[in-house]
């Protein structure tokens, strides 16, 4: 079990606290290089980075045509991640005010569950081509081996009702967000 977790788990855990060790590096290089004045600013480009990741989204409901799925879902994955992180460098760790904490929590639990759905493809994945291997080892037909990996597949396919509640917490994280961005506008010195 212990090797399960260091070698399958461990990886998207890392990852997910790499976003704050970032954070609080990038936080630490602002405040050394005297460029306090532009936190505030960050905000902007992590939402930026967030909203552009999105290309993806359109490019898998085919809204738009062109670009190769899987290349935008790791510049996705990529941009997202960095957007959040820029994110938490903007926030900061005052918690006075309520709707962008709100927004900063929404957004860590969207991170956490794109983590979790690439690790629940991951290991779809990984299974279907384990059990190809293994037929094909058997010496199984072809046709067999396709019937064989058609209920893994279904079962894989099921594994992906993650993204059901994935969308609806990105939904939350971009209401509370444009909330706050009209928040800003609304009180902004013009």
């Amino acid at each position: 079990m212990l090797k399960f977790t260091i070698k399958k788990i461990l990886p998207f855990a890392i990852i997910y606290l790499a976003l704050f060790a970032s954070a609080v590096l990038m936080n630490y290089i602002i405040h050394q290089a005297g460029l306090k004045w532009m936190i505030g600013y960050l905000g902007i480009a992590g939402t930026s980075l967030i909203i552009l990741s999105f290309v993806y989204s359109l490019r898998k409901r085919k809204i738009i045509r062109s670009g190769n799925a899987k290349v935008l879902l790791q510049i996705h994955e990529i941009m997202a991640w960095t957007g959040a992180m820029i994110i938490l460098v903007h926030a900061g760790i005052a918690l006075d005010a309520v709707i962008p904490r709100m927004a900063e929590f929404a957004m860590l639990i969207v991170v956490a569950s794109g983590l979790t759905g690439k690790y629940l493809l991951k290991q779809a994945r990984e299974s279907i081509k384990s059990k190809r291997s293994e037929l094909k080892a058997k010496n199984i037909p072809d046709e067999e081996i396709e019937k064989e990996l058609f209920a893994i597949s279904v079962m894989a396919d099921k594994m992906q009702m993650w993204r059901q509640v994935h969308l609806p917490l990105t939904m939350i994280f971009a209401a509370l967000s444009l909330l706050h961005i009209i928040i800003i506008l609304l009180f902004w010195s013009w």
